[in-house]
Order: C-alpha cells, then structure tokens, then sequence
C-alpha cells in the first residue's frame, strides 16, 4: 500500500445558480475524502462565479478501502442569519491520478470544469479544480507535518 498526499487547488466556479433576489450568493466549497473534510474560505458576495484559488491537503493511501477512490466538492451558500444553503456537488474519480502517482512518482490532474449537479440531479455550473497526487515515504517530517500518524517507538 503506498501512502501519499493528495493536493486539491481549488480554482473557481461558474454559473452558480443565484437564489438570492436582492444580494449575491456567497459560496464556499467542502471538499471531503472518506473521512477528512476541508472547509474553502467563503467567497463572499461573489455570486455566480466565485474565485477561491486555495489548495486543500489530503492524506491518501492506495489501494485503500475503497474501489472507487474519490473526492466530493459540495458547494454551500452561507448564510448569515438562516443555515446555509446546499447549491451543489460534484465528484471527482480518483483511482487513474492515483494508480499514475504511484509508478511514476506524481500525477497531476490539471484545472478543468467538472459539471456542478444540484439535489434534484439539474445541472447547476461548473467548478476548476486541479488535482495533484504525491506518494510518500513516511519519514519524521512527514509524520510531524500532520501529526499523530508515526508509531512512536519507546527505546
């Protein structure tokens, strides 16, 4: 099993539907993988076509536990006073990106659109997101890096 990071750059989006009258949507993006999720800054008062360009790191292992190894970026609107709104989500299959990490070193989905889908299945824009995925050797930095994942060995 090969362990690695997999780095989300989260670009924009396009043609988000606005379900406000008087103002702007202001999105944000979770972005999960199995169990970690993280949390895109919220583009405030940037309506339909937000800009977050923010990259977001996962630890992966492959092949895991997974048969269809992927990420889901759902897009929310927050709002102030009320919960905030799901928008949308789209998923991105990981298992090409990965299998190519691992024999090559580092494998690199570039920033293309992936159609947005809202909860009655309607297409509802687009979001660029590249993908990066780097194998590792686990070594004392990485496990300091993102903590608790090195046994520590009593001598």
């Amino acid at each position: 099993m090969t362990i690695g990071i997999l780095e989300v750059n989260l670009v924009d989006a396009r043609g988000l539907p606005n379900h406000h009258f008087f103002s702007k949507i202001d999105p944000y993006v979770l972005i999960r993988y199995r169990t970690q999720e993280h949390k895109s800054s919220i583009a405030k008062g940037q309506g339909s076509n937000p800009k977050w360009n923010q990259k977001f790191k996962f630890r992966v292992e492959y092949p895991g536990a997974d048969k269809q190894p992927k990420i889901v970026l759902k897009i929310m609107d927050h709002d102030t006073f009320s919960s905030d709104d799901y928008v949308g989500e789209t998923t991105i299959y990981l298992k090409e990106v990965l299998e190519q990490g691992v024999m090559n070193g580092i494998a690199e989905l570039h920033a293309q659109k992936y159609r947005v889908v809202g909860s009655s299945q309607n297409y509802c824009g687009d979001l660029q997101v590249a993908v990066t995925f780097t194998p590792r050797v686990e070594t004392d930095d990485y496990g300091q890096e993102f903590g608790g994942w090195k046994e520590s060995h009593g001598h």
